[in-house]
């Protein structure tokens, strides 16, 4: 009776695909958790080149300012990022939202190069941020500026007349139900209000003065709510350089004194927003006579 041989395993039998097929498995293993671990810590790469640069967003209305602020504390405290861009495409918005990223803006500044670029517009609140960094680049067609307060309300009374609905309102003060739409302002009110406007105006002149070493007379004169071309703010003195957005980086290489291509890292990340919704925050955000930058 002949004796059978016990037969040899696999990775004696075809010894160089089995080591390339554990080498293929540490691979994927390797960047499955590479990828686990960029979702753990918020996108970062876990093995970041030594110098790269950042690109901030600030796009659309300013109504809220968390993502923005929180990214750019994130790589205010990377070693590898080396300079940053702040890039504005925005009308403008709610005053607090803007002044936060204003301040964030400026302390990254304190660290790091920073160059804002102006994209089709940056008026209002997105100029406010754009000021926060020591150079400002435009395009010659972007709109800016614009730097003003708007506080509107709503008046339904004629209408709910119209429609039979009366409408009482109870407070604790004169100055509680200012605004309310179904109610005219009386004088007082009124009064009040246009304080309240014409303090955020001084804010914002004293903090653009202040931002781009300009006279607060000066600043003043140009900040009547009108809008300007990115040429027009440039002969203004309320941008530095005419340019895209590479122009912006190009400075930051000056700067910096890196060459060739530098890695670029952008955020806060993006998020998808129907245009419905986009139009319903924009109506919240001004609904009820919120003062917003515009």
């Amino acid at each position: 009776m002949t004796e059978t041989k016990p037969r040899q395993p696999f990775s004696q039998r075809h010894p160089f695909l089995f080591g390339f097929t554990l080498i293929l498995a540490a691979m994927v293993l390797m960047l499955g958790t590479m990828a686990a671990f960029r979702v753990l810590v918020g996108g970062q790469d876990l093995f970041p080149p030594k110098e790269r640069f950042a690109l901030v967003r600030v796009e659309g209305l300013i109504a809220d300012s968390r993502e923005i602020t929180d990214y750019i504390g994130r790589i205010r405290r990377d070693p590898t990022v080396k300079g940053v861009v702040v890039r504005i495409n925005s009308p403008g918005g709610v005053v607090a939202p803007s002044q936060e990223i204003f301040r964030a803006v400026q302390e990254l500044a304190k660290e790091k190069p920073v160059v804002a670029s102006m994209a089709s517009v940056a008026a209002s609140g997105g100029y406010y941020v754009a000021a926060a960094a020591p150079v400002v680049v435009a395009n010659p067609g972007t709109l800016t500026g614009s730097i003003g307060v708007i506080l509107e309300t709503a008046n339904l009374k004629g209408l709910m007349e119209k429609l039979g609905v009366s409408h009482e309102q109870i407070v604790s003060g004169p100055f509680k139900g200012a605004g309310s739409p179904f109610s005219d302002l009386t004088e007082e009110q009124r009064d009040y209000l246009r304080a309240l406007v014409e303090n955020i105006h001084q804010q914002f002149v004293d903090d653009m003065a202040a931002a781009r070493s300009m006279p607060r007379e000066k600043m003043a004169a140009l900040a009547r709510g009108q809008a300007f071309t990115g040429l027009q703010a440039r002969d203004n003195g309320l941008v530095d350089r005419l340019g895209g957005l590479d122009t912006a980086f190009e400075l930051l290489k000056e700067q910096t004194g890196l060459t060739g291509e530098v890695p670029i890292i952008e955020g806060p990340p993006e998020k998808r927003v129907g245009l419905l919704r986009q139009l319903l925050s924009e109506l919240m955000v001004e609904a009820m006579g919120r003062l917003v930058l515009r």
